[in-house]
């Protein structure tokens, strides 16, 4: 066992409450409470293995689609594949169904979270459970609708679950902010002495496991799809293609091979070693998560379930009892995952445990007087940044994940089953995917700290609020642009993107070094003291404005006024080369971006449904002699393709994926460690960049959206004049042995200028105001260009083909039912997006992105709207209506801008003051 799992163990027994320390039933004193092991569920699968190792019936020859594992999500997967219509469909377990971590889940379904697309998948999974299997199967899959209560013990609390509240009025989730007298009423067991209020949603409920998954299993055989249970897979057959790309061929297990191209991973704690067998990383650690089941209790039955997440406790309604269970700040790893492992509990550490009783006592006081019946310890899987990893992995096609869903894999099961299915029939989901897509760049996947320290974190703090501003501290410094060290030294304040370290802001009180991760003190390591960056963070916990708030205004400001340098480093930066790559990027990209070498053209890249999977620009360039970062060699033709670091591997992957699949004769290279991106904007950028660059910098001679090679500072260069935040400016890419003198020189010749340093949240401000898209923000995969106004960015003048092209040409001729739409408020309010939208009393929308604009002294927010009646939302129909955005239950008036509310002509960018 490693010292950490060691170290868990260290703590004594004598915290425990006194009666459930006496209580022969509840505690023992050398091993914990007597209490057995044991699920509290009336029927589990188990009871049905006749123990019998043979699998229940042959494997088949050939299927279309393999799944393995049979917990929530195989079974939520193959039953969604045969009804979305594909009949040769193979699910294979090891064991029994359930017999890996579903079969102990405290199956809890709560309808609200802090994603729009979560609360859609959520619901999916609701419908399922609720509706559309007893209505295939005429069974009773054991839900049971009993509600959810939310508890709040302070005001950032109860301001998070208003902004949940918000946001479900979108969605139709009916949800009630309580006081604490009328949390009494509804739950009179509960310890209202120390509650602000209370979340009410009377729709939330609980899902049985065995009952669940056997329903889904009796529906998918009923379509055509084939279970095997008692068939472990030992193999996954790999081979490459005619054009080197490795793809799924064939499964092995002991009773046979099924030939097949498709492979789906949903294997939980195992998924890691199904992984190995392709070749393929997967991300997650196992973990002990458990539970424990109380005595009955009179009163408490038809209580709602309860989340007190300052607790971090929950208690789910077990019929006449209570379930207990949370997220503790010192989980045990499972260090050794056991093959042999089935329908297994380990024994609970009370050491571990003992947080989660104390907390559930204080909420409902009579658990004190109350034994324990039973305890559950089972094993879950977990990530790094608490979402899944779902989606076709990058190392071998076909291949796709749909695993570590963090002990919330039967109430995300229905929705990221139904978004799995059609990611494997499709080529893509109809959801915004991109937060569970397998997202991480491979220096990541593969480094076993940063994963293990990023989980860890991620568990400990899955109660906490979720704040417009946080970062991780853990698996920091992983990535760091050539500028780091001279930016620390400067103040930077940074961010985490990717295991990228970026600049966030700049604190006049001096470095603030990210510290190696000390666990939160848990395992015995020390908890780091006077941690100054841990306390910036914790001063903008807040969902009114931070306290730096005037700083990024300063940051802000001096790039509207004067000028700003924004190291923009962290940036994805790719090389699109060779024989093919005009065909490549014609079909790649939405704009004409085959035009003659020194042009830089901002566009799009469409899935085919016409959703945008990425905004970049494009730059033509002419091959390097001698070949550089900046210029590399190559034969044919070639394309500079700078991208947001955030999602540079979702960009990495797509355009990998659509090479392979059109077979085009070009190559992809990755220099994004090998140059720096300094980004100079403001209006006397070009006064200050004249000074250093070996060009000249005028309107006539270095027109906007072009680029040149140069040199500054004595070094070359490849100068870009572009922006992204409205305002007259060039980038420097630059290679990153000479970034720092490039750096320290446009500093110095600024400083008489007013120059200053400034980082992503004053881009992110000053680009909402000039109305430029954040991908991922209001701009994802379920949106078009159409929507979101970047038609111009779509070459449908021209008769070259994209991908994408006929969906969008579709909607264009049926008329836009969803459109983005800007807005702004008087009151000086902040705003961080999922407010929902309100025009002439109805809700049409929510908010997608939001910021203050610091040169209009505003509040400005991006939401999509709809029209009620199901028409098309015209730009008319957005002039005509009546607005207020709903924050936290509270409205305000609200003003529509068909155009960017700052210089709207666009004049600033091409120099024009």
């Amino acid at each position: 066992m490693s010292y950490l799992s060691y170290a868990l163990r260290a703590a004594t027994p004598h915290h425990l409450p006194a009666l459930w320390r006496r209580s022969p039933r509840s505690f023992s004193s050398t091993t914990g409470p007597t209490a057995k092991k044991s699920v509290p569920y009336q029927k589990t699968l188990k009871e049905e293995s006749s123990g019998a190792r043979e699998p229940t019936r042959p494997p088949p020859a050939s299927a279309e689609v393999v799944v393995v594992g049979g917990g929530s999500l195989g079974c939520q997967t193959t039953y969604h594949l045969a009804k979305q219509g594909l009949t040769n469909v193979l699910l294979l377990e090891r064991d029994r169904l359930t017999s890996g971590t579903t079969w102990h889940t405290a199956g809890l379904l709560w309808q609200l979270r802090p994603s729009d697309v979560e609360v859609e998948l959520l619901a999916h999974t609701r419908d399922v459970v609720s509706r559309e299997l007893p209505a295939e199967t005429g069974l009773h899959t054991g839900w049971v609708q009993n509600g959810g209560l939310f508890i709040a013990s302070n005001k950032q609390r109860l301001d998070e679950y208003k902004r949940l509240m918000s946001l479900g009025k979108v969605y139709g989730v009916e949800s009630y902010v309580l006081t604490p007298a009328q949390t009494k009423d509804l739950y009179p067991l509960m310890n209202i002495e120390d509650l602000y209020g209370t979340l009410y949603v009377p729709k939330d409920g609980t899902m049985d496991p065995a009952g669940t998954c056997s329903t889904l299993a009796r529906a998918a055989t009923a379509r055509g799809a084939m279970i095997i249970e008692n068939c472990p897979v030992t193999g996954i057959q790999v081979r490459a293609d005619d054009f080197g790309v490795k793809r799924v061929y064939a499964v092995e297990t002991a009773h046979g091979t099924i030939q097949t191209p498709c492979v789906v991973n949903c294997a939980g704690v195992w998924a890691r070693a199904l992984g190995q067998l392709a070749g393929v990383h997967v991300p997650l650690v196992g973990m002990h998560h458990a539970y424990v089941v109380t005595e009955r209790i009179e009163g408490i039955q038809n209580m709602p379930n309860v989340r007190d997440h300052d607790a971090s406790v929950y208690l789910r309604l077990q019929g006449d009892a209570l379930s207990v269970g949370g997220y503790e700040s010192n989980p045990i790893f499972w260090e050794e995952v056991s093959e042999k492992f089935a329908f297994g509990l380990f024994d609970l550490n009370w050491d571990v445990f003992t947080q989660h009783i104390e907390g559930a006592i204080n909420r409902v006081p009579v658990l004190e007087q109350t034994g324990i019946k039973s305890t559950v310890c089972g094993p879950e899987s977990f990530t790094a940044d608490h979402k899944p990893l779902m989606g076709e992995a990058p190392e071998v096609r076909g291949f796709f994940l749909g695993c570590g869903f963090n002990s919330a894999g039967m109430m995300l099961g229905g929705g990221c089953g139904k978004e799995l299915a059609h990611w494997i029939i499709h080529g893509r989901p109809e959801k915004d995917m991109y937060g569970y897509d397998i997202r991480f760049h491979q220096s990541l996947s593969a480094n076993e700290r940063w994963m293990r320290e990023r989980s860890h974190e991620s568990y400990a703090k899955n109660y906490s609020v979720v704040f417009p501003h946080d970062e991780p501290l853990a698996g920091r410094n992983v990535r760091k642009d050539p500028l780091h060290q001279e930016l620390l030294r400067q103040g930077c304040v940074f961010q985490e993107r990717h295991g990228w370290e970026r600049p966030g802001w700049f604190s006049p009180r001096g470095a603030a070094p990210v510290l190696d991760y000390d666990y939160y003190g848990a395992y015995g390591q020390e908890r780091h003291r006077d941690y100054t960056y841990k306390q910036l963070l914790g001063d903008e916990y807040t969902f009114d404005f931070p306290p730096h708030h005037d700083i990024i205004k300063k940051e802000c400001l001096t790039c509207r006024n004067a000028l700003a340098l924004f190291d923009m480093s962290y940036f994805g930066k790719f090389y699109l080369v060779g024989p093919e790559a005009t065909k490549a990027a014609n079909w790649l990209f939405t704009a004409d971006v085959s035009k003659a070498p020194g042009s830089t053209v901002y566009t799009c890249m469409l899935n085919k449904q016409g959703g945008v999977e990425s905004d970049l620009t494009v730059s033509r360039i002419s091959p390097g002699d001698p070949a550089s970062p900046l210029a590399p060699a190559f034969q044919g033709d070639g394309y500079y393709l700078a991208i947001g670091g955030a999602v540079a591997q979702h960009n990495w992957s797509h355009i990998t994926a659509v090479l392979q699949d059109m077979k085009f004769q070009c190559k992809l290279l990755d220099c994004s460690e090998e140059l720096g991106m300094i980004s100079i904007q403001g209006p006397l950028s070009r006064l200050v960049l004249q000074e250093l660059l070996d060009t000249d910098l005028s309107n006539e001679a270095f027109p906007f959206s072009t680029h040149k090679l140069t040199t500054a500072a004595g070094c070359r260069v490849r100068a870009m004049r572009l922006s992204f935040v409205g305002e007259m400016g060039w980038e420097l890419h630059v290679p990153r042995a000479d970034c720092v003198k490039v750096y320290q020189a446009v500093m110095q010749a600024g400083a008489r200028h007013g120059i200053t340093n400034a980082g992503y949240r004053a881009i992110d401000s000053l680009s909402i105001e000039k109305g430029y898209r954040h991908w991922h923000a209001d701009l994802r995969p379920d949106d078009s260009p159409l929507e979101a106004g970047l038609a111009f960015t779509c070459k449908l003048k021209s008769s070259i083909p994209f991908l994408g092209r006929e969906a969008v040409e579709a909607q264009k001729a049926k008329g836009i039912f969803r459109r983005l739409v800007c807005f702004t408020t008087e009151e000086k309010v902040p705003m961080f997006g999922l407010e929902a939208v309100w025009r002439d009393g109805q809700v049409v929308g929510h908010i997608r992105r939001a910021d203050f604009g610091f040169a209009i002294d505003k509040s400005i927010a991006y939401g999509y709207i709809r029209d009620p009646a199901g028409s098309p939302v015209s730009l008319e129909f957005v002039k005509s209506g009546s607005y207020q955005l709903e924050r936290m239950g509270e409205l305000y008036p609200a003003q529509a801008h068909p155009k960017s509310p700052f210089d709207p002509d666009n004049k600033r960018v091409k120099g024009f003051y």
